[in-house]
């Protein structure tokens, strides 16, 4: 663990996938701009399309944000870019989020299948070359963080994590990997700047000793009310929010 964290990713509270309602659907540009009008970071996930292109949407499938059915990462970039979700608006690529985004703090979260894939990195390594404006990145998947930060980054890096991997979205890990997760095993090789964990999960010992030893700051997801803000920020430095305004 480096502990190497710039402050500007405790200066203001990170919008979860952008500043979002019923109207700025999540991880759209909507929601960036919103974000921003406000003064907020911004956490948004990206994915890989068919071709290689690196895109803003959370989920591994269509359905819950579009009309579609199926799975992004068998879309082709022309086909991501035609999709719309739900209400109209387009899903946005990482350049254009990236140009428009520039005076706004990211956290860009790598969005992964678990299969020792791991093309997003290095295109969003890719996509990042000449951006200026403060980028952090994070994962669930320390394959994606020890292979950037083999290539020593100049972006501080991040892992996503919860006490335990029992829940659905980590149905297709082994009990091996799942345990490798929880014990926090991987930080010799992803030696990570922060920490953005699970807010139910908090106190947490790793993050504990992380705050404690290594002076690493510690996000805490998802956050959804001022009330669970003052309880989570006695174990974190950061609040992730959603559905309310910090």
């Amino acid at each position: 663990m480096t502990g190497h964290a710039p402050g500007w990713l405790t200066a203001r509270p990170i919008a979860h996938r952008g500043l979002h309602d019923a109207q700025k659907p999540e991880n759209t540009m909507f929601a960036l701009r919103a974000a921003m009008a406000r003064g907020f970071a911004v956490e948004a996930d990206v994915r890989l399309s068919r071709d290689g292109d690196v895109f803003v949407f959370h989920d591994d499938e269509l359905d819950r944000l579009t009309c579609e059915t199926g799975f992004f990462r068998d879309l082709d970039t022309a086909q991501a870019q035609a999709l719309r979700l739900r209400g109209g608006e387009r899903i946005p690529a990482l350049a254009e989020f990236l140009r428009d985004g520039a005076a706004c703090p990211l956290i860009l979260e790598l969005k992964s299948d678990f299969d020792g894939d791991v093309s997003l990195a290095h295109a969003v390594a890719a996509a990042l070359a000449g951006h200026r404006g403060p980028v952090a990145l994070k994962s669930f998947d320390p394959a994606l963080i020890a292979v950037l930060r083999a290539q020593n980054p100049p972006w501080p890096l991040g892992i996503v994590a919860q006490a335990d991997y029992e829940d659905e979205d980590f149905e297709n890990l082994s009990a091996a990997e799942k345990d490798r997760l929880a014990r926090f095993v991987h930080a010799r090789e992803t030696r990570p700047d922060f920490l953005s964990w699970r807010c139910s999960d908090l106190p947490n010992p790793t993050c504990e000793l992380a705050r404690a030893c290594a002076k690493m700051p510690v996000m805490s997801w998802t956050v959804r009310s001022a009330e669970q803000a003052t309880e989570v920020l006695l174990h974190a430095n950061q609040i992730v929010f959603e559905g309310f305004l910090p």
